[in-house]
């Protein structure tokens, strides 16, 4: 699953993890500033059910919205999961490069 709830709060304006936990106040939901930052800014280790309720209406979102499933990352019995040696004819992967900041605040959803 990827968690999609920063790019859900940049579609209704808002784009400081602090205005979304002020919301979040606002809907009986006080959570700590770790909490939030993990909710913000990747994937949260653990999620109540009840919070994802109150995360819902506060933004005005279905949890298919914050909650994307990516059946290609799940491995099927008699897949192969090792890799073949790499050797100097086979290209190896490329991985995409992603812009940081300076001051090491995560950047606004594409």
């Amino acid at each position: 699953m990827r968690w999609n709830m920063r790019l859900v709060a940049a579609q209704r304006g808002i784009w400081k993890a602090s205005d979304l936990l002020r919301l979040f106040a606002e809907h009986g939901l006080v959570i700590s500033a770790g909490k939030m930052s993990g909710l913000w800014s990747g994937k949260p280790v653990t999620i109540k059910l009840a919070d994802l309720d109150v995360i819902c209406v506060a933004l005005g979102c279905r949890v298919g919205d914050l909650l994307i499933p990516e059946p290609e990352m799940v491995a099927r019995p008699g897949q192969e999961t090792a890799r073949p040696a790499a050797d100097a004819t086979t290209p190896t992967d490329v991985r995409a490069v992603v812009p940081r900041r300076r001051d090491g605040r995560s950047l606004p959803p594409l």
